[in-house]
Order: structure tokens, then sequence, then C-alpha cells
């Protein structure tokens, strides 16, 4: 499942969190890249350990625990710290997948890696180049969205950031382990979720509505892994 999450940042934490930006210390983006993904990554990236990373990262967390629309799709169990990155100048990201682990810098918590998130900090109008393209059985899908917007994806997909040709992309990245790992249920329980909401609010609750619920829930206790 592919999914758009509009508005995840209010404008003042947009506001905010461009500014720290501006000032914050960017280095070789290689430097957390695996093996393999280090070979075709040329992109710019915040020291996790730097005061600007570790402000963001809280903010983007806090924004992540109020939305209801990320919640439905992911059913997060753990979310790896946010890092941030920059794309300018020719920088891209070539054809890899993401890593199937990795361990949290500040926990020390391995965190298996099911959805892969792309939270954007700069608007579509500010660069050229830079979509995300996402491969996956129904073919290639480029994301370019507004700021303050993020998209979710099965990190089991192959991915690449086009190069950037012009002005900057700057963005926030990080990866959910999901109570529910297969994404094929994962996508069947957000399209029963929706459907639950938007039925609740045009007919209200009533007794089918009320065993669809049900079904719900116990779908998700039959899947979790808590």
């Amino acid at each position: 499942m592919l999914l758009h999450v509009p508005d995840v940042l209010t404008p003042e934490e947009l506001a905010h969190g461009r500014a720290l930006l501006e000032r914050a210390p960017w280095a070789d983006g290689r430097l957390t890249a695996g093996s393999q993904s280090a070979q075709v990554k040329r992109n710019l990236q915040l020291p996790q350990d730097c005061a600007e990373a570790r402000e963001l990262s809280a903010m983007v967390e806090a924004a992540l625990k109020r939305n209801s629309l990320f919640f439905s799709a992911a059913l997060p169990k753990k979310v790896f710290p946010p890092l941030f990155n920059c794309y300018q100048g020719g920088m891209d990201f070539g054809n890899h997948v993401d890593n199937a682990v990795r361990a949290d810098p500040f926990s020390g918590d391995w965190v298996r890696t099911d959805v892969s998130c792309t939270l954007f900090f700069t608007g579509p109008d500010e660069y050229q180049g830079g979509e995300l393209v996402v491969e996956d059985c129904y073919g290639l899908h480029q994301v370019k969205l507004p700021a303050g917007d993020m998209v979710l994806y099965p990190s089991t997909s192959l991915h690449r950031v086009e190069p950037v040709t012009a002005g900057a992309r700057i963005a926030s990245f990080f990866w959910t382990q999901s109570m529910v790992r297969d994404d094929a249920k994962r996508s069947l329980l957000f399209d029963m979720d929706s459907a639950i909401s938007n039925l609740r609010r045009t007919h209200g609750d009533n007794d089918a509505l009320i065993m669809l619920t049900a079904n719900y829930h116990n779908l998700l206790r039959m899947w979790a892994d808590i």
C-alpha cells in the first residue's frame, strides 16, 4: 500500500522545522547507508546526535502520534527516530531496498522496517527533479508532495530518488515496525477501518456497523504482534 498522508505538520511546525534545517550541520549521507546502498546514495544528512536533529525528530514523532491516518495505515509498534536528508546539485539515490532491521541509535533496540515514510519539508515548486519513485507489482509510482505532507509505502519496495537538478529537496525519512508485519493484511485492515469511519459519518452507528467494527478488531487481535 502506498498512501499520501496530508498535513502531518502544522504551518507553525513546518516554519520552525525549516529554520532549524537552515542552520543544521549537514554531513555526507553515505555514513548511515548499508554497504549496497552506499554505492548509489548521493545526498546530505543530519547527524542524529546533533541538537537540531534531536529537536526535529521530537517534533515529527509528536506529529505522528496525533495523526489518525498514519496510525490506521501503519499500525505502529515502534518508530525509528526520524532522519533528515537534503538533495541538491544533481544528488540522487539509486534503486535500493531499505535494510530489513535497524538499531535505534539511542535505545539500542532493533526495529524491523515494515513501512517506509518520507515527510517533505520543501514543496515541489522549490526544486526540480527529486521524485521518489516506488516500484511495485502495478508499476512505477512517482511521488512529489507538498511541504508538510508524507508518503507511506512498504519497506520491501524497490525505490529511488531522482536527481535534483535545481533547488533543494529536504525531507524527513524513517521506518515503522508495524503491529501487523504483512502489507496485504495491513492494507485490508486500513480499507476496513476507512470504510467503517465513512459509514459512521454518513449513517451513524447501527447493528451492522457494530458487527463490522467487531470484525475489524477481531482481525487485528488475530494478526497483531505486540
